[in-house]
């Protein structure tokens, strides 16, 4: 028979303290004196006492729980997000409820669960929101911020790489190294960081003389590759070819390695992310590298702000990256 587990009231009994105070003394950031505190942890040690999260949220008001919804778990840029949100949130005595959107937007019956959990602030990835869906969590006071993404028009707070002058260096780059015939496999449209980074790209070689092919990709290995294949059984090959993200980019270079091309000696090819596998020596993939810390350290910042009574007006910020020069790009002679 499963032994019945301990409650706080049994640890108040035996410390001779109120529950609240037990409450106080396992929560991070409570004021509670040295010589209570340990009383209640002895008690609580003797006793087995575990403290329940959830059970503890409801009478404190307080869950410390933050909501991440994301889409896109196949592309190695996101889970590298979720790990670092993750492990900054519990060094701040957060714990994080993951949901895995299936879909482009983001609908109630998956932002529902944030809600059941009382989650103090949800930060959303790769997936869009609704109107509908920013007006249910914030009539719940639950703050909302946008990561890597932006949605013009909505009422929440968002961080990006800056996209669109990347996209716009990434272009002149590969001008100045005498590209003359390029390519870009987009990602998804009508997202910001795919029409941002082809913006900038296509705005930098307007005017050059350059010829320039685009293809869709949807920001998978699958469509980088089959891209990529189309794209080179052109007469007329692209010299270059700019991938929307690291992992489309990948998928191209197999794709050129898979017809007998030699890279960058044949062809060349540029990501975006800096992703790990874009380091491997298998890859040596240059690249366009998000300044992934500075944004989280920023979205954290402004949600533990707004969890803590901020003024609610939604801010936007872009940060700069930077270009990561490895082997699958040279100069032309």
């Amino acid at each position: 028979m499963k032994k019945k587990p301990v409650n706080s009231m049994e640890v108040a009994k035996k410390a001779g303290v109120s529950q609240s105070t037990v409450s106080r003394v396992f929560t991070p950031g409570s004021s509670v004196s040295p010589k209570t505190r340990r009383r209640v942890l002895e008690a609580a040690r003797e006793l087995g006492y575990r403290p329940n999260a959830l059970a503890r949220g409801l009478i404190m008001n307080k869950t410390n729980i933050i909501g991440l919804a994301m889409r896109d778990i196949q592309n190695p840029f996101y889970p590298e997000v979720l790990e670092k949100f993750t492990k900054a949130l519990r060094d701040n005595g957060y714990h994080v409820l993951f949901v895995h959107t299936e879909n482009d937007e983001i609908n109630q019956d998956e932002i529902s669960e944030f809600l059941e959990y009382n989650v103090e602030g949800v930060i959303v990835t790769d997936a869009t929101l609704s109107p509908n869906i920013i007006s249910s969590l914030s009539s719940n006071g639950i703050p909302v911020i946008l990561f890597n993404r932006r949605m013009d028009g909505l009422p929440c707070h968002s961080v990006s790489c800056d996209n669109y002058t990347a996209g716009k260096k990434i272009g002149k780059y590969l001008y100045e190294l005498g590209y003359r015939r390029m390519a870009y496999i987009r990602g998804r449209k009508n997202t910001s960081t795919n029409d941002d980074r082809e913006r900038g790209f296509c705005e930098a070689l307007m005017g050059r003389g350059a010829e320039l092919y685009i293809e869709d990709g949807e920001f998978t290995y699958e469509g980088g590759y089959n891209a990529a294949l189309r794209l080179l059984d052109k007469r007329e090959r692209p010299e270059v070819i700019f991938g929307a993200n690291d992992i489309t980019a990948l998928g191209a270079m197999d794709a050129a390695r898979s017809i007998g091309l030699s890279i960058p000696d044949d062809v060349a090819v540029i990501g975006f992310d800096d992703i790990t596998m874009a380091s491997w020596p298998s890859y040596c993939l240059t690249t366009w590298r998000q300044p992934v810390d500075e944004m989280i350290e920023w979205t954290l910042a402004k949600l533990f702000e707004e969890i803590d009574g901020g003024d609610g007006k939604p801010s936007s910020i872009l940060f700069p990256g930077i270009l990561v020069e490895r082997g699958s790009v040279k100069k032309r002679s």
